[in-house]
């Protein structure tokens, strides 16, 4: 038949799409992990393969929809440990209202994987004024961090994990519009949030480095999960047509998550921090997400806006 070769060179290609697998077999017994966004996407897939590990806390806004996806975890896993928070993130008393929730609840966190995010959103503001893919997806997650700091520092162990993108290297922080008042542009908007990811994965890392014996093993990296099948560019219609017409050179959802389940687990990643990673392995930063004055810039300008001193 003359279609035969065509299977094992659609195959290759195929498993090139899907990227990187995480091998760890590791097991979260007794430990807790929150993944914001996770009702959906690749926070779903990163919850349902964490599911089968340790308790899984889902954050997220829509309630109804994560208690769907919390159901369809604890079937398929049989751990009845996958709980369903209300957190939106942009509005920092949602946020703060989570946080006092968990720290309530949870006397040991582990893990903490800030997925959540938007793209392409129309221009916008966050309940507190800030530009929506910057409130989003760095200040909230920003603020969320700050609140769980001290509970993940005593139940070190622990890692933080922020998903951020490829994108970031078309981003630039503007300090002078930082919510694009004078000037906007929904793609690039995303992609300066995505830098302020990998810049806010910077500073951690170097401020929680050599504080105190119990930080030793604390750690904070950052990703790309590749680009993925999602609802995540369901603000443009554009991109969404180019993705159900592409959708094979589209990684999957579960395929997406495999570098965010790496950095929450893989026991090679211990005392590893600071670091970015697609596909399981380490990848290269954009110069200007090497920027450590950026990143020190970045990290006073984001406690200021949010009214809170974290040194």
């Amino acid at each position: 038949c003359p279609c035969y070769p065509l299977f094992p060179i659609t195959f290759s290609s195929r498993r090139y799409v899907a990227g990187g697998q995480c091998k760890s077999t590791a097991k979260l017994d007794g430990k807790v992990v929150i993944i914001t966004g996770a009702n959906t996407g690749i926070g779903k897939e990163t919850a349902r393969d964490l599911a089968r590990r340790g308790k899984v806390i889902i954050a997220c806004r829509d309630i109804a929809k994560g208690e769907v996806a919390a159901n369809e975890i604890r079937a398929e896993t049989g751990n009845q440990q996958v709980i369903v928070k209300k957190l939106d993130l942009a509005d920092t008393k949602s946020i703060r209202e989570f946080a006092e929730n968990v720290l309530a609840e949870e006397k040991e966190l582990h893990i903490l994987i800030n997925n959540a995010g938007v793209m392409l959103c129309p221009y916008s503001k966050t309940a507190d004024g800030f530009e929506m893919h910057l409130g989003v997806n760095h200040l909230g997650h920003f603020l969320l961090t700050f609140l769980l700091l001290e509970r993940l520092k005593q139940s070190a162990p622990a890692r933080i994990v922020n998903v951020s993108s490829l994108a970031h290297h078309g981003g630039r922080i503007r300090f002078h519009d930082l919510h694009g008042e004078k000037s906007y542009n929904c793609g690039l908007a995303y992609c300066h949030s995505k830098l302020a990811n990998v810049l806010f994965t910077r500073e951690l890392a170097r401020r929680l480095q050599g504080k105190s014996p119990s930080t030793a093993r604390f750690t904070a990296n950052c990703l790309h999960p590749g680009s993925v099948h999602s609802e995540l560019v369901r603000h443009s219609s554009v991109m969404t047509w180019l993705w159900r017409m592409f959708s094979f050179f589209l990684k999957t959802p579960s395929e997406g998550a495999q570098t965010s389940v790496y950095c929450a687990v893989a026991e090679e990643l211990d005392s590893v921090t600071g670091q970015y990673f697609s596909d399981c392995k380490p990848a290269y930063v954009s110069p200007r997400g090497r920027d450590d004055a950026t990143a020190k810039q970045l990290w006073n300008v984001s406690c200021e806006l949010l009214g809170i001193q974290w040194d």
